[in-house]
């Protein structure tokens, strides 16, 4: 057991106590040996730091302080991990089972991998389950050049090696993670796709409660990556899959 990786799971929370204690609830689970969790929490005053406190027998470190922001704070996530993986799971997420680090780092030994990454299931506030998503899948074999396509990928389900993880760039409000997941790729080598569920992601979060920005926003951070025509052109492509989807699942994810 002593060369297994340690885990840092970093949990973002603001005014969110039900969600919190969900996610608390679901890291409470895991029986992964070596795991380390920390909870950043914007200030809250609506019981979450409460929640915090009755549960310091599994957090290992949380503050709770004014941030700029949900990427602010994951960067105060990454400046507080000691561990050699980072997953980001926040506050009304969930993983998705509580062997499923036991699965990845004993049972498959991916220890040696830059990057793991899985597939998401949906769920709403309440629990019920909408499947895995079926408009956006994660590619069989993971680059930086299928983010062309957005965020084929939630960053729940991406537990990241800290050496190649990079800071979340605050200039970007709503989309920062497509960034991040960018340029985390960009400086890894090896990267493993477990075929597996890694998490459970809540219905209705941040960008998407901000949906207009956030595609303008998009389109600012992927034109610095890849052609600003093509980008263009793709987006009119995913636009028509968009469409049907809707009219087939009656359901945006």
């Amino acid at each position: 057991m002593d060369n297994l990786p340690k885990v840092s799971i970093i949990t973002v929370v603001y005014n969110s106590r039900e969600n919190l204690k969900k996610t608390i609830n679901s890291i409470r689970n895991l029986n992964y040996p070596k795991l380390e969790y920390i909870i950043i929490d914007g200030g809250s005053d609506d019981g979450s730091v409460e929640i915090i406190k009755n549960n310091l027998d599994i957090i290992d470190k949380w503050i709770s302080e004014s941030d700029k922001g949900i990427y602010d704070a994951m960067n105060k996530g990454i400046n507080l991990a000691t561990g050699e993986y980072l997953w980001f799971i926040n506050a009304g997420d969930e993983v998705s089972d509580s062997n499923i680090l036991n699965e990845i780092f004993i049972k498959n030994n991916f220890s040696n991998a830059d990057v793991i990454y899985g597939d998401t299931e949906l769920v709403d506030s309440k629990g019920r389950s909408y499947g895995k998503r079926k408009l956006k899948r994660p590619p069989k074999n993971l680059s930086w050049k299928n983010m062309i396509d957005g965020m084929i990928i939630t960053h729940q389900a991406l537990i990241v090696k800290k050496q190649v993880s990079v800071y979340y760039d605050l200039n970007y409000i709503y989309c920062s993670d497509i960034d991040w997941i960018i340029r985390v790729l960009k400086n890894s080598r090896k990267i493993i796709n477990t075929n597996m569920f890694l998490c459970r992601f809540q219905l209705g979060g941040y960008s998407r409660k901000n949906t207009l920005n956030s595609l303008v926003e998009r389109y600012k951070i992927l034109i610095k990556y890849f052609n600003p025509l093509y980008v263009i052109l793709n987006h009119i492509k995913l636009g028509f899959k968009f469409l049907l989807h809707i009219i087939r699942y009656r359901r945006i994810l």
